[in-house]
């Protein structure tokens, strides 16, 4: 597996307003935690920790529970997504097919794990469980792009297509 890169945090000064704008929004209620996370990876388009520590901050909710929250939701990213998000499916149909081996060479060609974004923010690779394609089989999306019965010799012609 590539080595885990960490992406340095590079927020604006406009989207930490708009985040205290929605943290003002919601400040007292204890219960729209779950709102005020979904805005802030709207605005970041991701939820680095130093946005989970002012959301902490601010609602005066720990740390460990919004981390928790955070890490327990498919919704929500602790990586920032590629202009171009690959998702491989992961679900037995596709795993049986070799879908496995697919997720694989992506890392492998991308020099990223799953979860992560490459360097220059091209691509993000994650793992789903069902896209409901399974005549398919092994099948991953590019953002919107559906490509099935795959075969890991086809990945650099694919990812080459986004270039």
């Amino acid at each position: 597996m590539a080595k885990k890169t960490t992406v340095p945090f590079n927020g604006t000064a406009q989207q930490a307003e708009q985040l205290m704008a929605v943290i003002a929004e919601h400040r007292d209620d204890r219960g729209a935690l779950m709102p005020v996370l979904q805005k802030a990876q709207d605005i970041y388009g991701y939820l680095p920790i130093e946005v989970q520590k002012i959301i902490s901050d601010e609602m005066e909710i720990p740390l460990e529970k919004i981390y928790g929250v955070v890490t327990f939701y498919a919704q929500f990213s602790l990586f920032p997504k590629g202009k171009y998000n690959i998702s491989v499916c992961l679900g037995t149909a596709c795993y049986v097919k070799g879908s496995g081996d697919l997720y694989d060479k992506l890392q492998e060609i991308l020099k990223i794990g799953g979860g992560e974004c490459t360097a220059d923010g091209k691509f993000s690779l994650e793992a789903c469980r069902c896209i409901g394609a399974c005549g398919l089989a092994p099948v991953m999306t590019v953002n919107e792009d559906v490509y099935g019965r795959l075969t890991t010799d086809q990945l650099e012609g694919i990812l080459a297509k986004y270039e």
